[in-house]
């Protein structure tokens, strides 16, 4: 088994790489390929790296098990620390997650005056009220320093997608590495989280790596170009400058009440469970009990001890409890801290049918999945509850459908795919029961066509053909943990339900958009070239690719594309008549023009296959 290597801080990678010489950085690519497989783990938590018979590289993480610092990475050879070795082994690691930052000590309890409420006055004694009546709040402005970081990282991700995942090796990478250290330097932490999602991207597409997808990464290089570039423009928007990851600020006194846990596996090797919890007001919070420790630790953390406050609950006793929580920390994303002066006790939990629970099942899956789709950035964690009717299995998909009139089929996917978790098998037993009445919990995929990746299962209130589930489980079964046994299904047959020839109408999948969307992964994939390759040709050529666009009405995307290869082909010539290096800033911006129009089709699309009847007829040619 080989020695997993320490994460290490991207400032310290970039740093490393920036410091050889051209030479050097030429070879750098060979040299981090494999040098992973010489590793081995010292009784002292280092790790070393052999290359060759003179060079040793030292690699000794700080008390959290991360590379934070130059000096923690060492090279024996004369030219350390500007050394090949040194470059490569820092390379070949993963790149750390960027630390929270500190949170202010609270005030006393009784200091701070709570903020009001939506729509309320504020208080008389507020700084707001003391100003004159009438003035307006000065819009944010970017400092010169955001001003400067931002474009730094338009123009470091613009060359990067003009290589491509071909050309994007250890170089590109460390200049977006470099870039995004500069970008949190300057207070813009949702610049450098996507600058770190798209050199995370690009390693796993250079790697090969198992589950990686294209996609994913052009979602990435469209994420980061949109913020680069609306803040090197000027644009203070607060959503574009980000906040701090999992920054903990006061949150004063909570109740919170479970709903179920999720168990969480990556690929760089943590393990571990988040609990979802709901205020009485239906405001979503969770706790999250994630370290190194991959599936072993997933598998466990599930009955682990609640580390909050003192409470004596496990996570499975939380997912179907509560808690009552003095002093609490909460994260910008919800997550519950465990601060020295948080204190919980443990509640009753309450069941899905009570309380703030009963609303997520209350209204249409549609209506809440196009809330989430105008608000991208809080469906990342936002969950969805629906009552359905089982179909039956179709290819890697349980077919359901909601149980409303004229709703469309449903497609539910495992939340995990992993075999040794628990959803792929609780997923294939409930679709052996064809006509099972489920109540769903889970996260609906917004890149997939009316998908929903299930987090727990219930009985419907007054339904005969439903589950049967322990008293002790409180009306739900968490999928990635409790397995579902033939005595938790009802005994006998439940009216026929008819399995449609097909899964039904898929919009997505019917449109012409696959053109633009192959056209913008193969930018990604091969760079700026392979675009220009594959759109040069006669005009009948262009007219197959954008044709059927046209014909079904989507001219924009069709004009777009167009602009894009066009770009993508242009050579310019020099004061002397000879081809230049095209600058990639006009790429950049027509291939993010591009990658915005195809988002905002897909959204329509996805939203529309919520919505449909399963009489809808969807945007068609081919």
């Amino acid at each position: 088994m080989s020695t997993e290597l320490p994460p290490v801080a991207p400032e310290v990678l970039a740093e490393a790489v920036e410091n050889l010489t051209p030479r050097l950085r030429k070879k750098l690519d060979a040299a981090t390929e494999g040098c992973a497989a010489s590793a081995v783990l010292a009784a002292d938590g280092t790790v070393t790296l052999r290359f060759g018979e003179d060079a040793l590289v030292t690699l000794s993480p700080g008390p959290v098990g991360t590379i934070t610092t130059a000096d923690q990475a060492t090279c024996s050879c004369l030219l350390a620390p500007r050394c090949l070795h040194r470059a490569a082994a820092l390379g070949a690691a993963p790149l750390a997650d960027t630390p929270p930052e500190p949170v202010a000590t609270a005030e006393p309890a009784g200091a701070v005056e709570p903020a009001a409420p939506a729509g309320a006055a504020e208080p008389v004694a507020s700084v707001a009220s003391l100003e004159p009546m009438g003035t307006a709040e000065p819009a944010p402005v970017l400092t010169p320093a955001q001003l400067r970081a931002a474009g730094a990282l338009w123009h470091v991700a613009a060359e990067a997608l003009a290589a491509g995942v071909t050309a994007g090796g250890a170089v590109v990478q460390a200049e977006l590495l470099r870039a995004a250290h500069t970008a949190r330097l300057a207070g813009l932490p949702r610049a450098e989280a996507a600058a770190l999602r798209v050199v995370r991207g690009l390693r796993a597409a250079r790697e090969r790596r198992a589950g990686q997808r294209l996609g994913d990464l052009t979602g990435a290089f469209r994420e980061l170009l949109h913020t680069a570039g609306m803040l090197a423009s000027g644009s203070a928007d607060p959503a574009l400058t980000g906040t701090t990851r999992r920054a903990y600020a006061p949150g004063g006194s909570l109740q919170v009440h479970g709903l179920c846990r999720e168990p969480v596996l990556s690929a760089t090797g943590y393990g571990g469970v988040v609990t979802h919890l709901l205020s009485p007001d239906g405001t979503p919070y969770s706790v999250s009990d994630v370290r190194p420790g991959g599936l072993a630790r997933a598998r466990g953390a599930g009955s682990a001890s609640v580390a909050l406050g003192g409470a004596t609950l496990d996570h499975a006793g939380l997912a179907r409890g509560g808690l009552r929580i003095v002093g609490a920390t909460v994260s910008a994303e919800g997550r519950l801290g465990a601060g020295r002066g948080v204190r919980a006790t443990p509640l009753p939990g309450t069941a899905w049918t009570e309380g703030p629970a009963a609303a997520l099942f209350a209204r249409p899956a549609a209506e809440a999945v196009a809330e989430l789709l105008a608000a991208p950035d809080a469906a990342e964690s936002a969950l969805l509850g629906c009552d359905v009717t089982v179909v039956g299995a179709a290819g890697e998909h349980l077919l359901v459908r909601e149980t409303r009139p004229d709703a469309p089929l449903l497609r539910l996917l495992p939340a995990h795919p992993h075999p040794e978790l628990a959803h792929t098998e609780n997923l294939r037993r409930i679709a052996s029961y064809p006509g099972l009445v489920l109540r769903v919990l889970g996260r609906p995929d917004l890149d997939r066509t009316a998908t929903l990746r299930p987090l727990a299962v219930g009985p419907v209130p007054g339904a005969e053909h439903t589950l049967r589930l322990p008293e002790e489980w409180l009306g739900r079964a968490d999928l990635g943990y409790d397995r579902l046994q033939g005595a938790h299904f009802p005994q006998g047959d439940a009216a026929p339900v008819p399995l449609p020839a097909a899964e039904g109408p898929d919009p997505l999948a019917d449109s012409p958009l696959w053109r633009v969307r192959r056209l913008l992964e193969t930018g990604v994939a091969g760079g700026r070239r392979a675009v220009a390759e594959a759109a040069r040709g006669t005009e009948s050529l262009a007219a197959a690719s954008y044709g059927p666009l046209r014909r079904a009405g989507l001219t924009g995307a069709a004009d777009l594309a167009a602009a894009l290869a066009a770009e993508a082909d242009r050579r310019p010539r020099n004061v002397f008549g000879r081809l230049a290096d095209p600058s990639p800033d006009g790429y950049a911006w027509a291939w993010l023009a591009a990658a915005t129009h195809l988002a905002a089709a897909e959204r329509c699309l996805i939203a529309a296959s919520w919505a449909a009847t399963p009489n809808a007829a969807p945007v068609s040619g081919r």
